[in-house]
């Protein structure tokens, strides 16, 4: 938290200074845009003394060729507004200033701010009036495109960048989107790739959009990211995706699959009658809830003789998905709480909701992927401690996975 004690003897006489001739924000703010200004002009002035090699008026630039003359009109618009500065001109071409560049006509903190409203989800219309009404900046809507354009270049190299050898956990699952295709809005789902990795700390290790999702489309998520590094996912949990698990069996045979409880939990209730729902999920929790996979067995049967005749399909369901619901049966208590959900993702996709809510369609995949990018960035800014009970649960990886974790860990 800031404190007054912390400026310099210096900041504490401009702050002085400033006070004494202001008496409201607005008077600190125009203040500071004209400090802002000259301040600019004066290293300006300092960069052509050092290019020139002598000060302004002095008799060392008499006969020199390139001598000083004059001044260009300039307007700068900063994170106080536009200011018009006084640019010095010089007789040669050979001077590139670094503080404020020839056509450059903003700086860099217009730009972060910029790329700060985009990634919290405001539309290019609204970040166009927030700066003109806050800062008193006017900047098109085709200026902000063409700022948070600059990022794709950044958004590429961190889909392509080096990963982990191995990642204990992966998640993945999808969030829609509606997109502008051919003249028209359509559904595109944008995948994410969540890892755990050897820290026990999260990572989006990608994201990929998509029309459909099918085996062809998973076997190239998962050859990507093992072009990228990736050796072995120990445990991947999914909501069934489509042609997931094949896909997985050829590019990561090894890897265990588990599907998502609640997501299955979710589509088996989905249809029954809310007087039976009650009864059906007591008996259901028998099932997902056992201590050991032969009592979850037991468990099913006895949810087939109470509820097979009226809902069948919820029955058929988790016996044709039992070899991928049950891989969690097999672990200890913290390891199973960490993969039998997919809620780690769905957790990153309900912030990622609430960072472009205001956003009811995008002109381009690419306009959608800066946007789930830059709000990647916010997002796991807070990622930084490991999952609940992690040093357990490493201990219990080594016991279930011996070298395939343990050798990992060492690299």
């Amino acid at each position: 938290m800031f404190t007054i004690t912390q400026l310099t003897e210096r900041e504490m006489q401009l702050v002085d200074l400033i006070s004494k001739e202001c008496a409201t924000p607005g008077d600190i703010t125009a203040k500071l845009k004209t400090l802002f200004a000259g301040t600019l002009e004066k290293m300006l002035q300092a960069e052509l003394d050092e290019h020139l090699g002598y000060e302004k008026n002095s008799v060392a630039g008499n006969n020199s060729g390139n001598s000083r003359n004059g001044y260009d009109k300039k307007t700068i618009k900063s994170e106080w507004g536009e200011a018009e500065i006084s640019v010095p001109r010089y007789r040669n071409s050979t001077f590139e200033p670094h503080v404020i560049e020839k056509r450059q006509t903003r700086t860099d903190e217009v730009e972060k701010r910029v790329l700060a409203m985009y990634a919290k989800g405001m539309s290019t219309r609204d970040i166009e009036s927030h700066l003109r009404d806050i800062y008193g900046i006017d900047a098109s809507a085709s200026l902000i495109s063409r700022i948070t354009d600059k990022i794709m270049p950044e958004v590429a190299e961190w889909q392509s960048r080096p990963l982990a050898e191995v990642y204990p956990v992966v998640f993945f699952d999808g969030i829609r989107f509606k997109v502008k295709k051919d003249g028209k809005v359509i559904n595109k789902c944008v995948y994410s790739v969540l890892g755990i990795d050897m820290d026990g700390k999260k990572d989006i290790l990608g994201i990929w959009i998509s029309e459909t999702e099918s085996a062809a489309f998973w076997a190239t998520v998962f050859n990507e990211l093992k072009n990228r590094g990736v050796k072995d996912i120990l445990i991947a949990c999914h909501d069934n995706l489509s042609g997931f698990a094949n896909a997985l069996e050829t590019v990561f045979p090894n890897t265990e699959n588990q599907l998502c409880i609640i997501h299955m939990i979710r589509n088996s209730t989905k249809y029954v009658s809310y007087k039976d729902l009650k009864a059906l999920m007591a008996d259901l929790k028998k099932v997902y809830g056992a201590v050991s996979e032969e009592a979850a067995l037991y468990a099913l049967e006895e949810f087939k003789d109470n509820w097979v005749n009226k809902y069948p399909q919820i029955y058929r369901s988790w016996e044709a998905n039992w070899a991928n619901l049950s891989a969690f049966f097999k672990y200890p208590d913290e390891m199973r709480r960490l993969i039998y959900t997919t809620n780690a993702v769905e957790g990153f996709h309900r912030t990622l909701r609430k960072f472009t809510k205001t956003k009811t369609n995008y002109p381009t995949d690419d306009a959608l992927r800066k946007s789930i990018y830059l709000s990647v960035q916010e997002i796991s800014k807070k990622w930084h401690k490991p999952v609940k009970n992690w040093g357990i649960i490493t201990g219990q990886f080594t016991v279930f996975y011996g070298e395939r974790f343990t050798e990992a860990d060492i690299k």
